[in-house]
């Protein structure tokens, strides 16, 4: 698995709770975060490095693209490059949101290049039309960074998230898709800001379920211990990551040219 940082641990966290008998491997790219403020050459290289590094030295089965950012942009050639290796990407939560609003209202919080990637638009071109559906979009640049540095519940990090959601909540927005696996981190601010019922979308049990049936596709029993083995390119905010994972595990640093 992997991401640009702590992010694709909300996703390990879900991992952690569905597959048993698998070593995980966790990569957080913290050298080149933020995916999101990058080319998408520039994440598809980042993505094939990854690949060929867990291949070449874990000879990995399966590959999570634990983030929404990095899926769009390297999904469709990581798959034609392994097409024996199970891939599971991430993608913002469209179709379950649309069938969860009561209101028709839906936000989108994203990294400014999901928005602009093509596999996003599909998924709206693909859901939008079943319903009457009002899409309220907010790139949100510099979050990441505020998440990565461990100020969830700080008031710059408050105060970006209020400037972004205030239109939403004024709309009556009543669900909003956390377009990003970095975003459940702040959902406490989230849900102070919009003050009303809201239904927060994100994705990592869908993407738990989905790694388990394809695993056991393919002969996997569920059954035994699992490890978990972190890796970082950069630095890491490790208390972040015990508090994510709710237990001590230990980061380790990763030299590969990425």
């Amino acid at each position: 698995m992997f991401d640009s940082g702590l992010g694709g641990l909300t996703v390990v966290k879900s991992i952690l709770a569905t597959l048993k008998g698998v070593d995980l491997y966790y990569i957080a790219d913290t050298k080149h975060a933020p995916y999101g403020e990058k080319t998408k050459a520039q994440i598809l290289s980042y993505s094939l490095d990854i690949t060929r590094y867990f291949i070449e030295k874990h000879q990995i089965d399966a590959l999570v693209v634990a983030c929404n950012t990095a899926t769009s942009a390297a999904i469709e050639t990581l798959r034609k490059a392994y097409p024996d290796l199970i891939i599971v990407g991430t993608e913002p939560g469209i179709k379950p949101a649309i069938e969860t609003t009561r209101s028709g209202k839906v936000g989108v919080l994203a990294t400014p290049a999901t928005l602009r990637g093509e596999k996003y638009q599909q998924l709206v071109d693909a859901h939008v039309g079943k319903r009457e559906i009002s899409l309220y979009e907010q790139a949100c640049p510099g979050l990441v960074e505020q998440i990565e540095q461990g100020k969830t519940e700080h008031p710059e990090t408050e105060t970006m998230l209020r400037r972004w959601l205030e239109p939403m909540r004024k709309e009556g927005v009543d669900t909003i898709v956390l377009g990003c696996t970095h975003y459940p981190l702040v959902s406490n601010l989230i849900e102070k800001i919009m003050a009303h019922r809201l239904n927060l979308i994100h994705t990592g049990d869908a993407i738990a379920k989905r790694l388990l049936a394809l695993a056991q596709e393919k002969g996997h029993q569920n059954e035994g211990t699992t490890k978990l083995h972190i890796y970082a390119t950069g630095v890491i905010e490790e208390k972040s990551v015990v508090n994510l994972i709710g237990r001590k595990v230990s980061v380790s640093p990763l030299s590969i040219t990425l």
